[in-house]
């Protein structure tokens, strides 16, 4: 792959949020925050932990939407990446929001089954978190799709500069992939707290064909732009994941 098409390639990549359902358009002066846990599970048995999300934590994040506490929430599985097998994002217009949040919805979760709430924590015993702020996206305007490709890129100190690229020059190409119907939603965030991972770019489909077929269109969209390279030289390394919505609420 040249490297005109390897910085498309990195670029292409999702809540949010999202992340599914996780940011505003680019051109909302809004502010939107996720909070996202990704955890490693037992393979074994995290099925049993989806079932405990359904049944027991997914009525207090509907809850939480309906009383304005949180904007949204998606549940994510594995499907294609890395170590993390499990991904939950909750949105709010604030930091602070963000953390009440926490609080409350975790607080509520205990409250009314602890015992099922620690076989959860069991199945899924490491996590990472990350407090995530919106940039640039689409993704909020319409219903996110079921199918996710996230790229975490680490990035030098020339990260202002690695967003302008986005918001200037690759989100057009985005644009025109959700306007043709190929994509569902994409988004790209800054990190403020958490890891070594320093922005995520997101996009959604209604399943895992569509999404691939979108990445394509966007690589070849972009091959002839050479920018694609300033890109890849400030995010220079970066991990892929296919995701699976579970669950999701706005």
């Amino acid at each position: 792959m040249n490297t005109i098409l390897k910085g498309a390639a990195l670029l292409q990549g999702c809540m949010v949020l999202a992340f599914a359902g996780t940011a505003q358009a680019a051109d909302d002066t809004e502010e939107t925050f996720v909070y996202g846990t990704y955890s490693v599970c037992d393979l074994t048995q995290q099925d049993r932990a989806d079932e405990i999300f359904e049944k027991l934590d997914k009525p207090f994040y509907d809850a939480a939407v309906a009383d304005g506490t949180i904007n949204s929430y998606s549940y994510y599985a594995h499907h294609t990446g890395g170590k993390w097998r499990r991904g939950m994002f909750y949105v709010a217009g604030s930091i602070d929001a963000l953390l009440d949040a926490q609080e409350k919805i975790g607080g509520q979760i205990d409250a009314k089954n602890e015992k099922m709430s620690m076989e959860a924590s069991k199945i899924c015993n490491k996590h990472e978190d990350y407090i995530w702020r919106r940039v640039a996206g689409t993704a909020g305007t319409s219903e996110p799709g079921k199918a996710v490709f996230s790229t975490y890129y680490v990035c030098d100190s020339r990260e202002a500069q690695a967003d302008a690229l986005v918001t200037q020059v690759f989100a057009p190409a985005y644009d025109k992939l959700v306007a043709d119907g190929d994509l569902t939603s994409w988004g790209y965030l800054e990190h403020i707290v958490g890891g070594h991972v320093r922005r995520v770019a997101t996009m959604t489909a209604k399943d895992m064909k569509s999404l691939m077929a979108a990445r394509s269109k966007l690589n070849a969209a972009m091959m002839d732009n050479p920018l694609g390279d300033t890109f890849t030289e400030i995010c220079n390394a970066h991990e892929d994941y296919m995701w699976e919505v579970k669950a999701n609420g706005s």
